[in-house]
């Protein structure tokens, strides 16, 4: 068995970041709870709007710095610690004059840019996060870069535990003094998070000696590496990481703007829809606070399996394995089809129950009912992007994205002062649609992959129907039966919590049989 996952680094690392992506969204899940109850839905809300300025620094200082890292160092392992070293300074360098920026001009960019003066409060306590999350990402793109998984997965849990301590200590301290908690909570537990994250990786890259660092490398001392001319160094590596990482930070730049005008716009036409502001907000909080996270929450698995697949791509496509990159498209697509289509069947069935239960919030229901349509393509755009980053199409991808977020944006601006948020929920189903359809042809021109649509679609959408007729059947025996008593005394989310893995239980069994056959 450890045979088989040194062999298969893909599957392996995927099941690694899954397994902790899991535990970590289900820590999460109890702290959005807590939050949606401590500073409730208008609180969620402002939060969500000052996260696209720490989105817009991140993706500027960081998220290119980490791809470019991760791809460079995929591509040569022996340059891996000077490809990183040369990153971080970078990357450091850019958030710690963001930092600055954001803190001196906190009111003004409230005023005038998030139309919100109520944000001028959280900028500060978000700006100083980001080194520590420049930090944390480098260290992540090398690690990604040799494909070991260890310290990036244990890294988001040491990252989910530590804020959710720190939040739940001081509240209760707040309580305790008698004073009432407000968003400033959230926002200073995103900073402890990235703190506790970017410690974590550090003391692990300082101290481990794992094979993550010798494998393929000298063995040579960290000071050594440091002290060997330093600054030659950089200017050896800087040029072609900067030439990867540059078109990544404009690319994510305008795509950031873009998010953070659809956080901006969705108040304010929500106001023009004839909401008071209070109202807007608590509605803008519903949606990404509540909605949405239930919605995230499966995309651990394509997330993790994105993060591996751009090195795993690139090293593949530096070595020449056009067939092996091919088998990875087709193995990312057939995951995220079947995963994405079990989705739209809890999400329509439970989505309901599932926000009533957990946020006492019946609209959280509603959002998540028409939001699970967006499940496979959402799913399937974020491993099909990721596979033409790793092939170097990243101006295909930006190209992509940008048109994708601008129909998003076109139904924020006009459609919900005709429609109210759902015309927020049309565009992101639409635009989801376009950007994996966008992704698959630029796909198709550059590897030849297996597109089976009834392999990949219709087949797990009858297993869904089948494993849905055979949970009704059973639910109904059970109704007028004293066999399971217990069934019906249930909460109403642990009932549904038992139906869902009933569901996804015969769902997964009808495909497993199907691919034994096949490969039969």
């Amino acid at each position: 068995m450890t045979d088989f996952f040194r062999k298969h680094t893909l599957i392996a690392g995927t099941l690694l970041l899954t397994a902790t992506g899991f535990a970590v969204r289900v820590m999460g899940f109890f702290y959005r709870i807590f939050l949606s109850r401590a500073i409730g839905a208008e609180g969620l809300g402002l939060y969500n709007m000052v996260h696209p300025v720490y989105g817009i620094c991140f993706g500027l200082c960081a998220g290119s710095i980490q791809t470019a890292v991760s791809r460079f160092v995929a591509a040569d392992i022996r340059a891996g610690k000077r490809v990183f070293f040369t990153g971080l300074a970078i990357s450091l360098s850019v958030s710690l004059g963001l930092t600055w920026v954001i803190v001196t001009f906190a009111q003004p960019i409230a005023h005038y840019i998030l139309l919100e003066d109520r944000c001028a409060a959280l900028l500060p306590l978000m700006a100083v996060s980001v080194p520590f999350s420049a930090v944390h990402a480098c260290i992540n793109g090398y690690y990604y870069g040799v494909r070991q998984m260890k310290v990036p997965a244990f890294s988001q849990v040491a990252e989910q535990l530590i804020r959710m301590l720190a939040v739940f200590l001081i509240a209760g301290f707040l309580m305790k003094s008698g004073r009432a908690l407000t968003v400033e909570l959230a926002v200073a537990g995103h900073l402890i998070g990235e703190a506790a994250s970017c410690l974590f990786t550090v003391i692990c890259f300082l101290l481990l000696r794992s094979e993550t660092h010798t494998a393929g490398l000298p063995a040579a001392p960290l000071s050594a590496l440091c002290a060997a001319a330093p600054l030659s160094v950089f200017r050896a590596t800087a040029p072609p990481l900067l030439a990867l990482a540059l078109p990544l930070m404009g690319n994510r730049l305008i795509l950031n703007l873009l998010s953070s005008a659809e956080s901006i716009w969705i108040p304010s036409r929500l106001c023009a829809y004839g909401l008071t502001s209070s109202e807007a907000f608590s509605v803008y909080g519903v949606l990404t606070g509540m909605a949405l996270p239930f919605i995230l929450f499966p995309s651990a698995i394509t997330n993790s399996m994105a993060v591996l697949l751009l090195p795993a791509v690139a090293g593949a496509q530096a070595a020449g394995r056009d067939d092996r990159i091919g088998r990875t498209v087709t193995l990312s697509l057939r995951c995220s089809l079947d995963m994405g289509i079990l989705c739209i069947g809890v999400f329509t069935m439970f989505g309901g129950t599932l926000g009533r239960s957990v946020f006492h919030n019946a609209s959280a229901g509603t959002f998540i009912e028409i939001l699970a349509w967006l499940c496979p393509f959402l799913y399937l755009s974020t491993t099909t992007g990721s596979i033409l980053n790793g092939l170097g199409r990243t101006r295909t991808t930006f190209l992509q994205n940008t048109a994708a977020m601008l129909v998003r944006l076109a139904f924020v601006y006009f459609g919900i002062p005709r429609f109210g948020i759902r015309a927020c929920l049309w565009g992101m189903l639409a635009s989801d649609i376009l950007l994996s359809l966008m992704h698959l042809c630029s796909l198709s021109r550059m590897v030849s992959f297996t597109w089976n649509v009834w392999d990949m679609a219709v087949k797990p959408a009858l297993f869904l129907l089948i494993s849905a007729g055979v949970l009704l059947f059973f639910e109904n025996v059970f109704a007028h039966a004293a066999v399971f008593p217990f069934l019906s005394s249930l909460p109403p989310f642990a009932g549904a919590a038992v139906q869902i893995a009933f569901l996804a239980i015969c769902y997964g069994g009808l495909l497993a049989a199907s691919h034994a056959a096949e490969g039969n």
